[in-house]
């Protein structure tokens, strides 16, 4: 895949302990990239589950080895490292692509303002993955997916939004294909996410220069998900994250509403037996207990 010719596109995964996953995905890239050309970057975030020494040991991708970024400082690495392609597809370990799956993405990032694509997802047993989602406000703060209403529901749950390729506010960032002009005009993702809301803020600050994400279902890309582990840290890098994200594209008045009812959206998860909505609520409160990878630690509203 590796070659002197300027590829196609520029594929960048990165991985931390992600030894059980990150063959798999290597191996399914021929199929699906058909007859394109891809420089392979996997950018290491210092595993420590012999994950580099494995896709070193490879000759289908490099391998660069990091100190633990983020995933969006990984992704920026890759692309640095990677050949000047432009296209760069993004992809998490987990994934597993489909046959033929890369050429239709790149079709569609060929749409007029078009900057950013996203694949269908389906789970590891052919589910789909309801992986669209609208832009973050205050009622869908509120975590009322179940009443099915656009305005009350980040996701999109209905199943017939899958079925046709269409514009999008943003998507889970389990494959992500962009244009080099998109990546560039946005000074890559903004590592300061460390993890969680970094392709949120991508699609979103895309839209605000007049670039469009764009849902092609032609594409199918199967994600078993949670790869690199998930705990209360985590948990609560994913609950912080969204409120930064909401306060740096609304007002104070707005982001102390949006604050209160993430805290009691979290609240309600503890009713239901999920424990590690009680470390996210202990984080959002007492700012020193936040991940010190976020940086936001010092002010209860976080930014």
């Amino acid at each position: 895949m590796i070659t002197s010719v300027r590829p196609d596109l520029a594929v960048v995964i990165v991985t931390y302990n992600s030894s059980q996953d990150i063959g798999d995905l290597l191996d399914s890239l021929p199929a699906a990239l058909d007859e394109l050309t891809a420089d392979v970057v996997v950018v290491d975030n210092g595993s420590a589950d012999g994950t580099a020494d494995l896709v070193a040991a490879r000759g289908d991708c490099r391998v660069v080895r990091s100190a633990n970024v983020g995933y969006a400082g990984g992704i920026n690495r890759g692309v640095r490292e990677a050949a000047p392609a432009d296209a760069i597809l993004i992809l998490n370990p987990d994934a597993r692509l489909a046959e033929h799956s890369v050429p239709p993405l790149l079709e569609a990032l060929r749409e007029p303002s078009t900057g950013i694509v996203v694949p269908q997802l389906r789970s590891a047993d052919g589910a789909l993955e309801p992986s669209l989602r609208r832009e973050p406000t205050l009622l869908r703060a509120l975590g009322l997916e179940k009443t099915g209403m656009s305005a009350l529901s980040e996701r999109v749950g209905d199943a017939a939004q899958y079925s046709y390729p269409h514009r999008v506010d943003w998507a889970q960032g389990a494959a992500v294909l962009m244009s080099r002009a998109c990546f560039e005009a946005l000074k890559g993702w903004d590592e300061s996410y460390f993890l969680y809301s970094e392709e949120t803020d991508l699609s979103l600050r895309a839209r605000d220069l007049g670039i469009l994400t764009r849902y092609e279902p032609r594409s199918i890309v199967v994600h078993t998900g949670g790869g690199s582990g998930r705990n209360d840290k985590t948990h609560a890098m994913q609950i912080v994250n969204r409120v930064r994200l909401y306060r740096r594209r609304n007002g104070p008045l707005a982001s102390w509403c949006y604050f209160w009812l993430a805290i009691a959206s979290e609240f309600t998860w503890v009713l239901r037996g999920h424990p590690q909505s009680r470390f996210a609520i202990a984080a959002l409160l007492r700012p020193s207990l936040r991940p010190a990878e976020l940086g936001c630690s010092d002010r209860v509203l976080p930014r």
